[in-house]
């Protein structure tokens, strides 16, 4: 029986090793796919579009994140917390993203009551007419709606870890918006037939969704009161964090639309796109790595193990790139065009914000996913202490200011999220 016992285990630590690289081989591959998609359409975008309107452009886009964001309001972490619990029972797991999808429906109006005055004054800020403010904000209607489901019917092929049914929708979703966008754009070169076009192909994939998550979870059930007080326990704990996060994370198009001009609000936007190379560990992280997390029993041993090891990860990867984007500057703006080829160092601050800005945001993460939330007494106040001290000591107003200044937050959010996960775990006391 020792003898059994013994090759067993080997054999069972292999067979799960060999489980798991056959994902991050299926979804890294269908990523590598999907960011070459968009990439090739963001450039479409950038190069055909005039600098206005590609101003334009990137203050909806931006604005939309903030929506979806203010919409979820941590839901969508609550559903996949609360998931974890259920995920082997198809009723009970429907049950729970049943009542999630309710309350992003009721949290849909707060955000959009919210965003779309914003929205349309810092269109009109920024030189639009308010009939293109109005065009440019009917225009994102279409991708606003259906994010409201999508990241919750994700939630039933993740638990399961059935991943290639949602990279097959991914890819077709990005080939659909880069057909869309070049059948358009071309002609109509305006920033809202461009937003609308890359809006429609999220609803085709939010019906595919639906059939998808229906295998493992049967969402056609009323929403649960006890289900629903439980989640909203544990939006009311990251709610504000959640709000603030949302702005902070986008505080560079924020402080540039208000203090800067339109064309360095343009330049930005072309930047971030450079970013996209980050949505691939974004999205292997979200798909892979935390909704694993979030099903690690409560052993303080297991949990610290694993989240040092993926920190680590982290930090080796994002500092090879960084080192990657320091040597071939010049080659990673040519595809933006001439009118972005002289950005080399505010291409650098860019990239590094943004790691700093995703090593933040794979802490919090992992620890909203165990169902833990910083107090927002502790949150907000030391993070708005953060940008206060950053800008009195930068130039806002200037685009390697606002960049440095997005440095400064995104590391002192990595440092606190940090600390605060390995303080999360250093409590756990129950062992299963």
């Amino acid at each position: 029986m020792k003898t059994e016992t013994t090759t067993a285990l080997p054999v069972s630590k292999y067979a799960k090793l060999l489980e798991l690289g056959k994902l991050v081989t299926i979804t890294g591959a269908a990523q590598l796919i999907i960011q070459l998609i968009g990439f090739v359409s963001a450039v479409i975008v950038i190069r055909l579009l005039p600098t206005q309107e590609y101003a334009l452009y990137t203050l909806v886009n931006t604005m939309l994140g903030t929506m979806i964001l203010l919409a979820d309001g941590g839901i969508s972490t609550g559903v996949m917390s609360q998931g974890g619990k259920v995920w082997q029972d198809k009723n009970k797991l429907g049950l729970v993203i049943a009542t999630g999808l309710d309350l992003r429906r009721k949290f849909a109006v707060g955000s959009l009551l919210v965003a779309v005055p914003v929205l349309l004054y810092l269109l009109v800020h920024h030189g639009a007419s308010w009939l293109m403010a109005g065009l440019l904000t009917v225009a994102l209607i279409p991708a606003f709606f259906s994010s409201l489901s999508s990241t919750l019917l994700e939630v039933a092929p993740k638990l399961t870890q059935d991943i290639a049914p949602l990279q097959k929708i991914q890819v077709h979703t990005n080939i659909l918006r880069l057909i869309l966008t070049s059948l358009t754009i071309f002609t109509f070169p305006w920033a809202y037939i461009a937003i609308f076009a890359s809006g429609l192909p999220p609803v085709w994939a939010n019906w595919q969704l639906r059939k998808t998550s229906s295998r493992y979870a049967d969402t056609k059930q009323n929403p649960d009161p006890a289900i629903s007080k439980e989640i909203l326990t544990f939006v009311k704990r990251i709610l504000p964090g959640a709000i603030y996060y949302c702005a902070s994370g986008q505080i560079t198009i924020w402080l540039i639309s208000i203090f800067g001009s339109t064309t360095a609000v343009a330049q930005v936007g072309a930047l971030g796109r450079l970013v996209m190379v980050l949505s691939i560990f974004n999205v292997l992280f979200s798909t892979l790595i935390a909704p694993r997390f979030a099903r690690l029993p409560n052993n303080k041993r297991v949990l610290l193990g694993h989240y040092l090891r993926i920190t680590a990860a982290m930090l080796l990867i994002l500092s090879l790139l960084l080192a990657v984007v320091w040597l071939f500057p010049t080659q990673i703006l040519w595809a933006l065009g001439p009118a972005y080829a002289n950005l080399h160092t505010e291409l650098f601050l860019n990239i590094a914000g943004s790691c700093l800005g995703l090593i933040a945001g794979s802490s919090f993460s992992l620890y909203t996913h165990r169902g833990w939330a910083i107090k927002p007494v502790i949150l907000i106040p030391l993070s708005i202490a953060a940008v206060a001290i950053s800008a009195y000591f930068l130039d806002i107003s200037t685009l390697r200011g606002i960049l440095m200044l997005n440095i400064c937050v995104a590391g002192f959010e990595a440092v606190m999220h940090i600390v605060f996960s390995l303080l999360m775990i250093n409590k756990v006391t129950t062992t299963e």
